[in-house]
């Protein structure tokens, strides 16, 4: 009561107050509704991430469950560059990013040259040489497309996705 909005006829003291009281109400609702309550309680009693691996890593996780639960794109995007930012060096985070741009139009730039760093990181990963191979594929690289998808097929030459790439690609 001592902060409700109608209690302030200065406009200032009262945009505050109305913050305020949105914010209490959301907190109210929150925490009465027994699901978002349970959600709440969980992330609370999680333990946080403290050193950059870990940032990394709970980032890289929290982003791939936003995807698969066709959450947010922002907020998936905001989290893969997270990861990569925590853990330059690590070609898994790289891949995960490029390839999640890679479904947008605008990003493919950003797209391609996440996936080559992840292929730079790990060049023994045939997946990273696929998902590559593909995204030049989709850009109309047809040459480049080929050497990604033969570095692949060299790397891993019965799997089968692989083989599947090869033949989306034209390059069986």
């Amino acid at each position: 009561k001592e902060r409700h909005p109608d209690r302030f006829p200065d406009p200032v003291e009262k945009g505050r107050a109305e913050s305020f009281f949105k914010d209490l109400t959301t907190a109210f609702n929150t925490l009465f509704n027994p699901g978002t309550r349970a959600e709440y309680d969980r992330e609370h009693e999680r333990p946080k991430p403290t050193n950059p691996v870990e940032i990394a890593r709970d980032a890289h996780e929290r982003a791939l469950a936003l995807s698969r639960e066709g959450g947010s794109a922002e907020e998936t995007l905001t989290l893969l560059r997270s990861a990569v930012h925590h853990q330059p060096d690590e070609g898994r985070y790289h891949a995960a990013l490029g390839n999640f741009l890679a479904k947008r139009t605008t990003a493919s730039r950003e797209a391609v040259h996440s996936l080559e760093r992840a292929v730079q990181l790990e060049p023994q990963n045939a997946a990273f040489h696929a998902d590559l191979a593909l995204l030049f594929h989709k850009q109309g690289l047809t040459l480049r497309a080929h050497k990604a998808i033969e570095a692949a097929q060299r790397l891993a030459p019965r799997d089968a996705q692989i083989k599947k790439i090869a033949g989306i690609i034209g390059a069986s």
